[in-house]
């Protein structure tokens, strides 16, 4: 998975040893989306990768992560782990999305111009569909 946005609180290293008696390490921050409303996101980079890569805040990141839940003593748990983070340049131009019309958006081309046409009127002599009894070619469940 991956979200994009700006690094805003870095949290001290954290390292310590295992059981085993490895030593390990975890580098923590928090991630702003660029989104309409913005969300915070908090990860973790964890042993080699905890040094692997230096950000900073106010670095817009694209950040590419797992997401991992544990139960202990019957609560769940959520981490979210990064894998790789990619800076973004602030300098580089920004890539123009193709363009597509709105939802709503009126169809592209001229107007029509002029009295808009009428519907057709009955023809003299022929009785008007009744629309409220069904018909016996009708094979729609409703």
């Amino acid at each position: 998975m991956e979200v994009t946005g700006k690094i805003i609180q870095k949290l001290p290293l954290v390292s310590g040893t295992s059981k085993a008696g490895t030593q390990w390490s975890k580098q923590e921050y928090v991630l702003e989306t660029n989104d309409n409303f913005p969300r915070k996101v908090f990860f973790d980079f964890f042993g080699e990768r905890a040094n692997q890569y230096n950000l900073e805040v106010g670095d817009e990141v694209v950040l590419s992560f797992d997401i991992e839940s544990r139960e202990y003593n019957g609560r769940w748990y959520t981490n979210i782990r990064g894998w790789k983070a990619e800076k973004k340049d602030p300098n580089a131009p920004q890539p123009v999305a193709a363009s597509q019309p709105e939802f709503g958006a009126a169809p592209a081309g001229p107007a029509p111009t002029g009295p808009i046409p009428a519907a057709p009127a009955p023809i003299a002599g022929e009785p008007l569909p009744d629309f409220t009894q069904p018909s016996g070619d009708d094979d729609l469940p409703f």
